[in-house]
């Protein structure tokens, strides 16, 4: 899974939230607002370019004291929430 190009993360107001940029995200009229963590998971996602929910759980383990099997369980439901706002392929 990638994030598609001309999405990015930005701060508003102090909130994290995902805006598209130029052509590519032309027809995306919203900003998708992220929680800390989610806006965690999109930088770790943008550094590993080509990314799984498998890597993304496993990064999360890494950084938070959390069980596989809760983190996995995040992850998808991000992951699914970006699907469906279509900003990864």
């Amino acid at each position: 899974m990638k994030i598609k190009k001309g999405f990015v993360l930005r701060e508003v107001c102090g909130e994290h939230v995902i805006v598209g940029e130029g052509l590519g995200a032309v027809n995306f009229g919203k900003l998708l607002a992220l929680n800390e963590t989610a806006a965690w998971l999109w930088k770790q996602a943008v550094e590993q370019e080509d990314f799984t929910a498998e890597s993304l759980t496993e990064k999360l383990c890494e950084e938070y004291d959390v069980e596989p099997a809760a983190a996995r369980k995040d992850v998808e439901g991000i992951l699914a929430q970006w699907q469906e706002v279509e900003v990864v392929e």
